[in-house]
């Protein structure tokens, strides 16, 4: 007798755990269930993102890298005493050629970097202090293909990298020149208030569309 009485509690207890499991299975079933409705949810979310709705979220993407850019382009031209036009004047003196470009350098080391083209058709790095004008060091770049194609480009141009530099001025502090040779040829500049081009017969300068 007793020994039913026991297999009767072991039995009820067996079942009162198994429910009790079944309970947190089912539980467990519907908060997947749930999470995976939740995740369903999100994934036709993103789905249903219109072409114009994706567009706009690269403008903005865009916009924001634009304007990291432009406070970092700020903070290194406040620090520059030299202006690009000055270090252009010092790179030709110290080294005699066609100045091809000038670009403040944004390594927190205050330096101009001014290329010329020499004569020979080589091309070198001129190092400006953009403290105080002094030449710090010069090195040569060894692609001269680069060299003779800007030398081709500026054949018969007007206005030079310093001159457009000066130009660009006014429309905010100058912190790279380059010569732009994708199409007609031009000068683009950019300053702390955008991108610009100069024209090389003209000296014109107009913003820069193509950003």
């Amino acid at each position: 007798m007793k020994r039913n009485i026991v297999i009767a509690t072991v039995a009820a207890a067996a079942l009162i755990g198994g429910g009790t499991v079944a309970a947190y299975a089912a539980a467990g079933d519907d908060d997947g269930a749930a999470t995976q409705r939740q995740s369903s949810v999100r994934i036709a979310d993103d789905r249903d993102d219109s072409p114009e709705d994706a567009a706009e979220d690269r403008a903005d993407d865009r916009d924001d890298q634009r304007d990291d850019d432009s406070v970092e382009v700020r903070s290194d031209a406040a620090g520059a005493k030299v202006t690009a036009a000055e270090a252009i004047a010092a790179a030709l003196k110290h080294t005699p050629g066609t100045a091809v470009g000038a670009d403040l350098d944004d390594d927190g080391s205050r330096a101009w970097e001014v290329g010329v083209v020499k004569g020979d058709g080589t091309e070198h790095d001129v190092r400006v202090s953009a403290s105080d004008g002094k030449v710090l060091g010069t090195h040569r770049d060894d692609d001269d293909d680069d060299a003779r194609e800007d030398l081709a480009a500026l054949k018969g141009a007007d206005v030079d990298a310093r001159e457009a530099a000066l130009a660009a001025a006014a429309k905010g502090t100058v912190t790279d020149v380059d010569l732009d040779d994708d199409g007609p040829a031009a000068w683009s500049v950019e300053t702390t208030k955008g991108e610009w081009k100069v024209d090389l017969k003209t000296g014109k300068v107009t913003q820069d569309l193509d950003d």
